[in-house]
């Protein structure tokens, strides 16, 4: 089980533009040693100097590898995973719509509960929606300021015992932020249920 200060960390390196997977090693002490970022669309140097800035305040030293997926890689992974098409909140009634894409389906999920809640609602719906039985519940959802703006980030919870898995997303708008944060926290368990717990 990762400790909260990992958890945070992780958070954080995962806020970082680009940034498709995030993987740690430890030492024999328990702490991080090394960290493994898979990149897609963005200049390596950049975001190893982010990356590093941020692996100072939590484990410094810390060893920071970079790995570039090509779009191919990036395609094959997104058939695998769950691939989110739209996240729209209607002010008039208060509905929170979205809509994704898994293994050639698309399912739609609403909730009527605000643009953050409603949105992480709508995306476990939307899973039902393709026959994905996702045994885990919103725990919370918040923004978090940053110096890169307000990433949204998601905590579920499982309906079993008292595993996390947490996500984090920034894009236009909160629902769509809420619903990449949920799918963040998902996908890993989607691809694999074991590691996630």
């Amino acid at each position: 089980m990762m400790s909260i200060t990992e958890e945070d960390f992780e958070l954080e390196l995962r806020s970082l533009p680009g940034v498709l997977n995030v993987g740690m090693s430890h030492g024999d002490s328990g702490d991080v040693e090394a960290v493994k970022l898979v990149i897609l669309g963005q200049s390596p140097g950049p975001i190893r100097t982010q990356a590093t800035q941020i692996a100072n305040l939590y484990y410094p030293g810390v060893t920071i590898e970079l790995e570039v997926a090509d779009a191919a890689q990036s395609t094959s992974q997104v058939t695998s995973r769950v691939a989110l098409l739209s996240a729209d909140f209607d002010e008039v009634s208060g509905v929170c719509e979205v809509r994704l894409a898994f293994e050639g389906r698309v399912g739609v999920g609403q909730a009527k509960s605000g643009r953050l809640i409603g949105a992480v609602e709508g995306t476990l719906a939307a899973l039902k929606d393709v026959d994905r039985e996702i045994p885990f519940h919103l725990e919370a959802v918040t923004t978090v300021p940053t110096v890169r703006g307000c990433p949204v980030v998601v905590t579920l919870r499982s309906f079993t015992d008292d595993v996390d898995l947490y996500g984090i997303a920034q894009s236009d708008g909160d629902p769509l932020s809420a619903a990449r944060a949920t799918l963040n926290a998902l996908n890993r368990f989607l691809t694999n249920p074991i590691d996630a717990q």
